[in-house]
């Protein structure tokens, strides 16, 4: 069976948390997962669970952002401007070539996408 997704063949592999209080929301995060965080920063508190990351962002975003990891960020980011949608941040180079973008789908759903190098 051929994909209609090939940009989207990794899936969901990362889930952001949004923290105003990133050090009670670390120390909650913490006990749920029984692992200690292997990403520790003001701005970037992450967890890895099996092939999934878990991270917790002061971004004031409300609710959780899921990403996409995708092969061509572009193009990915492209498709839900073209079906009407609107993006909330641009391609942005987050240290060694690893690529996030983010955008609003036409029914308001907040869709990440991230491109590793």
């Amino acid at each position: 069976m051929k994909s209609n997704t090939p940009l989207m063949n990794q899936g969901i592999k990362t889930v952001l948390y949004s923290a105003a209080d990133m050090t009670r929301a670390k120390a909650l995060f913490t006990k749920l997962l029984g692992i200690e965080p292997s990403v520790d920063s003001p701005y970037y508190v992450g967890f890895k669970v099996g092939d999934q990351d878990i991270g917790l962002t002061p971004s004031g975003q409300p609710g959780p952002t899921a990403f996409w990891h995708v092969s061509d960020i572009r193009t990915s980011l492209q498709l839900v401007l073209d079906a009407g949608g609107q993006i909330q941040q641009a391609v942005k180079d987050v240290g060694g070539g690893k690529l996030v973008a983010a955008a609003r789908d036409a029914e308001g759903n907040l869709i990440g996408f991230v491109q590793m190098p």
